[in-house]
Parts: C-alpha cells; sequence; structure tokens
C-alpha cells in the first residue's frame, strides 16, 4: 500500500530522473482527468453504481480511450504512472541502513510531497480499498508486487537470493504494518497525523514486534 503515497506526486521522483517528453506529459494528463473523474463520480454515487461510460463523458474522453489507460475500472484506483517512485527511493537509501528505516524514510518523505488535494485524493482510495471487495482483491496484486521489489533490493543488500524466506518475511511484514497503519488513520477520521503513525509504525517492527 506504500504505493499509494509514493505515486501521488512526480516530485518525489529522485534528482537526475530524465525529463518527461510532451507526449508522455499529455498521457498522464489523460489519466489524471480520467482518475478525477472517476473519484468524483464514486463518491457521488457509490463505486458499483458508476460505469466507464460515464467516467469518460465526464473525462470528456471516449470510453475506449478509458479502457486503454485502465483495462479494468479498479485500476483507475490501483494504478498510478509514478509507480517506479518506491523502487527508486529505496535504492537512493544506504545500502547498509535497515529496510524498516529505509521504507521508514521513503514514505515519510513521500507524504511531505501530497498536496491537499491528493490527500484527499488518498483517503477515498484507501476507503474503497477498504469497502469494495474487487479492489481489495486487486491491492492483493499490488502489494505481492511490492513485497518482490522490496525483497529484491534486500536481496542486493544482503547477498541473499530474492526468494529468500527471510527477505519475504521482513516485506511483507513491513508492508502489512503500512497498511494497517493508513487503514487506521482513515478509520479515525485523520484525526491523528498519518506521519505519526507512520513512525509510530515502523517503531513497532523495529523494537522486535515487542509491546
Amino acid at each position: 500500500m506504500l504505493r499509494m503515497v509514493s505515486a501521488r506526486t512526480s516530485a518525489s521522483t529522485p534528482p537526475g530522473t530524465p525529463k518527461i517528453g510532451l507526449r508522455e506529459r499529455k498521457k498522464i494528463q489523460t489519466r489524471q482527468a480520467i482518475r478525477r473523474a472517476a473519484y468524483r463520480l464514486f463518491e457521488e454515487q457509490g463505486y458499483d453504481a458508476t460505469p466507464i461510460d460515464q467516467i469518460a463523458e465526464a473525462a470528456d474522453v471516449s470510453p475506449s480511450t478509458v479502457f486503454r489507460y485502465f483495462p479494468t475500472k479498479e485500476d483507475i484506483v490501483l494504478t498510478d504512472e509514478y509507480d517506479t517512485v518506491l523502487e527508486a527511493g529505496l535504492r537512493a537509501r544506504p545500502t547498509d541502513e535497515p529496510m524498516v528505516e529505509s521504507m521508514r524514510r521513503v514514505t515519510v518523505e513521500a507524504l511531505r510531497e501530497i498536496t491537499g488535494a491528493d490527500r484527499r485524493e488518498l483517503v477515498q482510495r484507501i476507503r474503497l480499498i477498504r469497502e469494495v471487495p474487487a479492489i481489495r482483491g486487486r491491492t492483493a496484486e499490488n502489494t505481492a508486487r511490492d513485497a518482490t521489489l522490496i525483497s529484491a533490493v534486500l536481496a542486493e543488500r544482503t547477498g541473499r537470493p530474492a526468494g529468500d524466506l527471510e527477505l519475504r518475511v521482513i516485506s511483507a511484514a513491513i508492508l502489512a504494518a503500512l497498511q494497517e497503519a493508513m487503514l487506521s488513520w482513515v478509520e479515525g477520521g485523520q484525526t491523528a497525523e498519518l506521519e505519526a503513525l507512520i513512525h509510530q509504525t515502523m517503531d513497532v517492527l523495529a523494537r522486535g514486534l515487542r509491546l
């Protein structure tokens, strides 16, 4: 679930990343327009009651364009144009740093870049993941991909194979903990600071799950 935080803003892209060309910028703008229209309609009338045709009309594109950018309605909620930010952020951290600390820093830095509008969208996205079974099921696929990515970075740091069980356990535990922090934030009405919840969550892992 970290992907939904780190992917919200291009400002998180590490220095030295090649400048995006005009064609790619237009693609990003189209994806963002579709996503904004979809979220507005989801909020007004509910996820299940919102067909792709309505989303296309609200975004001023054709239904085929929506499907070209988002093969399924669930993908509108779960995919972003900055999905590489997590990997780049982790690889930019010191190689001798514990993965819990690396994930803490990458997550907190990404949160600090999120605008007010992006934060509102993040809240809606987490609610949809919690409430819509189809989205919740697809979230598991994204989490598995992120766990594989984290395991690969850990493998490079430690010299262990990427499929090593202990690496997989560490990766899965970190992602599950972050997911619980974000769910708690939304379920609590965002009264707590999300950054503080992330720190609290990572502290639990850092001290070996001891209370």
